[in-house]
């Protein structure tokens, strides 16, 4: 999903290369033994350009998770680029992607060869500001930010979760379970995190059933356990705006009420509609949220994953 988001994104961009609001860069790292600089002479006409199609470099795999590349027609459909992750190509390389997590501190597995004026670098990271590691010396190095930011050049969500196969008349699962949560077994006790620290105090008020992540290593088992409860809690591991990931989404997939904590309320609904979700700021507390009745939330509608009333 990230790949296609950054190839059609990436293509709008290109078309109106070259761009007067971003020029390319003309840092230079101290790291580097050479300078980053542009040849003085383009080696691509216009003309030659819009015979060949694009190059899309993958400098580096996200979390180096690699699969086999194909034609972008193959992939996504699209059929005006050349996707690959051949670091020869580099020289003729319309667009290089450079995930963040994978950059030395030294900067020294990016690339140094001359950068050609009509190349353009996309720093790509789907980390919030809070778990995204500070490497001097890379600003003024990209032209385009590629990230689950709506002010993002290019906005990439994070991955939905989501069945293989849909049904067409969806029916609400059984519910079997109130209130669920799948974490990691090692934190849950002992992370200070403001999601931790809301759920140790929520349970003082009601039951939550507990699942730790290892016991899900396929995705049917995590929606056949995510389905069985009416609500789930959808906490991010960082508060920032924007920042809403696989945790809302694959509960709502599920067919499951997701609680949220997370961004503002407001931006929840930047995304999604009001009546999809509950957010903890909708109560002064966590003893509150099971006193409350989840059938009429703030302003009094219904809101449609409680069904037809009775």
């Amino acid at each position: 999903l990230i790949l296609a988001g950054f190839v059609v994104l990436f293509l709008m961009y290109y078309k109106s290369l070259p761009s007067h609001r971003c020029p390319p860069p003309l840092a230079q790292p101290k790291q580097w033994g050479k300078r980053v600089e542009f040849h003085s002479t383009a080696k691509r006409t216009a003309t030659t350009q819009k015979k060949n199609k694009p190059v899309m470099l993958l400098w580096m795999w996200p979390g180096n998770k690699r699969f086999d590349l194909q034609a972008c027609d193959t992939l996504f459909g699209i059929d005006s680029c050349h996707l690959t992750d051949n670091r020869s190509l580099y020289s003729s390389a319309h667009g290089v992607l450079i995930f963040h997590r994978g950059i030395n501190d030294d900067l020294s597995n990016l690339p140094t060869s001359v950068r050609p004026r009509f190349q353009r670098w996309i720093w790509l990271n789907t980390d919030s500001p809070s778990n995204t590691r500070r490497i001097e010396g890379i600003q003024g190095l990209f032209n385009l930010t590629l990230s689950y930011r709506k002010d993002a050049d290019i906005q990439v969500r994070w991955p939905v979760s989501f069945k293989k196969k849909t049904d067409e008349d969806f029916v609400l699962p059984t519910k079997e379970r109130l209130l669920c949560w799948i974490v990691d077994s090692n934190v849950l006790l002992t992370e200070s995190r403001e999601s931790y620290n809301y759920y140790r105090e929520l349970v003082k008020h009601i039951t939550v059933d507990v699942f730790f992540s290892a016991e899900f290593s396929k995705s049917e088992d995590y929606f056949l356990t995510i389905s069985s409860c009416k609500f789930y809690l959808s906490f991010e591991n960082s508060i920032h705006r924007d920042y809403i990931t696989k945790a809302f989404n694959g509960p709502l997939a599920a067919g499951t009420v997701p609680i949220v904590l997370g961004p503002p309320r407001l931006n929840y609904e930047d995304f999604v509609p009001g009546t999809s979700f509950i957010h903890v700021n909708d109560f002064s507390g966590p003893a509150k949220l099971p006193d409350s009745n989840p059938s009429c939330p703030p302003g009094g509608q219904q809101p449609p994953y409680m069904g037809p009333a009775h």
